[in-house]
């Protein structure tokens, strides 16, 4: 059970999030949601004499309403109200960069607001006439507006349908090089950005907001041993995601279906950091991360923690498959990198190829369709240490009969 006032700072957060001011905020303690309202009529009023008092332009219910629950409450506020979903499809609205990442928060809206029809309009009842000449009312405007999102949705459909076809060639492309993927997941504001340029020595937006990252974005990084993955940063979890938005932007998360290892990035120093990996695990279960997937778990921001309990962390590293880390000082990321290592090359196999220095072709094959650990050049043979994946072993038997030995077996 997530703790009342924690849940508080985190829609405040959510609040700051889309730049309003919060002039009060406070915890709304709910026996029985009531149908009609969600919350009981004592709490209704009281609510109602502060914004009297306050008259805010708008008023955040940090649950899920109903469409008439929405309606009944704008009526007893004499105020706008935006619930939980609301306010984070405004955020994702807001912070979407990208064709695809627009796209997705716009189906997202429109599936929200699809439902919303009857608290939306205040003219239903209006007939909105025909061509005269037909005779008879038209259509009313709620089956005008119904229609109209209906046909949005399809078109937007059929666009990310492109879109996800793209994302397969791009994926299939990568396959071919073939460099792992390492994806960053975690709830938002863990980190995963500030980890992401730690690593990649990139610029990436990161910041001390929540959804600060949406759309996709994907690196090449060279690890310790030589080995080259591509790390990709995701957008942020949050507990209770809208459902249209797990749906919407299942797209852009393929990247994490088909990554070679998941890293779980998490807040070490968040009251809510075990409260926080349930949601996440929640919603990689929900797009149907298979549970037997590589997953490392990276606690993060261990900055934040006392002294004593830092060291221990930074002690036990690689431990239960936890490494700590500090994004913002690189305490902790050469372990990191050493378990990304770790992981993408577990069960591949290391080889000794012996070539002609003048076989260009098959030094470029080498090289395009294996990790090349070594190389050595000596009166006219060249001999490559390579790290190749299972599958690729009998292509590698094929093409270079009785050149090519095995030097330490399968990894582990």
């Amino acid at each position: 059970m997530r703790d009342a006032q924690a849940r508080l700072a985190e829609a405040v957060g959510l609040t700051a999030a889309i730049h309003l001011d919060v002039v009060a905020a406070q915890v709304a303690p709910l026996a029985r949601p009531v149908p009609a309202t969600l919350l009981g009529s004592g709490k209704v009023d009281e609510i109602a004499i502060l914004a009297k008092a306050e008259e805010p332009d708008v008023i955040i219910v940090n649950a899920h309403l109903t469409p008439v629950q929405q309606r009944n409450l704008e009526r007893a506020w004499n105020s706008k109200v935006l619930d939980r979903t609301a306010v984070i499809l405004e955020i994702f609205g807001e912070r979407a960069a990208t064709r695809e990442g627009t796209l997705q928060v716009e189906l997202a809206h429109l599936n929200y607001q699809r439902s919303r029809l009857v608290r939306s309009w205040t003219h239903l009842e209006r007939q909105r006439g025909g061509f005269g000449f037909l005779g008879g009312p038209g259509e009313s405007q709620i089956e005008s507006d119904r229609r109209l999102i209906a046909e949005r949705i399809v078109r937007i459909k059929t666009e990310l349908e492109k879109v996800k076809r793209t994302r397969s060639l791009g994926r299939q492309a990568r396959k071919k090089v073939p460099f792992p993927v390492v994806a960053l997941v975690g709830y938002t504001n863990a980190g995963k950005s500030t980890l992401f340029n730690r690593l990649t020595e990139s610029e990436v937006l990161a910041k001390d907001l929540l959804f600060a990252t949406l759309d996709p974005t994907m690196r090449g990084v060279k690890l310790p041993q030589g080995t080259r993955i591509i790390l990709s940063d995701t957008v942020g979890f949050i507990a209770d995601l809208p459902t249209e938005l797990v749906a919407a932007f299942r797209a852009t998360l393929e990247e994490v279906l088909a990554a070679d290892v998941i890293v779980h990035v998490r807040d070490a120093a968040h009251d809510e950091s075990e409260a926080q990996k349930a949601d996440v695990l929640k919603v990689l279960e929900e797009l149907g991360v298979p549970p037997d997937r590589p997953m490392l778990e990276v606690l993060n921001k261990i900055d934040l923690l006392e002294p004593e309990q830092r060291e221990g962390l930074l002690a036990r590293n690689g431990r239960n498959g936890n490494i700590a880390v500090s994004a913002l000082t690189g305490e902790g990321v050469p372990a990191l990198l050493a378990a990304f290592e770790a992981g993408v090359t577990h069960g591949n196999i290391t080889l000794t190829l012996k070539l002609d220095a003048a076989d260009g072709g098959a030094l470029a094959f080498a090289y395009r369709h294996a990790q090349v650990l070594d190389r050595r050049d000596r009166a006219g043979k060249i001999s490559l240490s390579l790290r190749i994946h299972p599958d690729d072993l009998g292509r590698f038997e094929s093409r270079f009969p009785k050149k090519i030995a095995i030097e330490q077996g399968v990894e582990s």
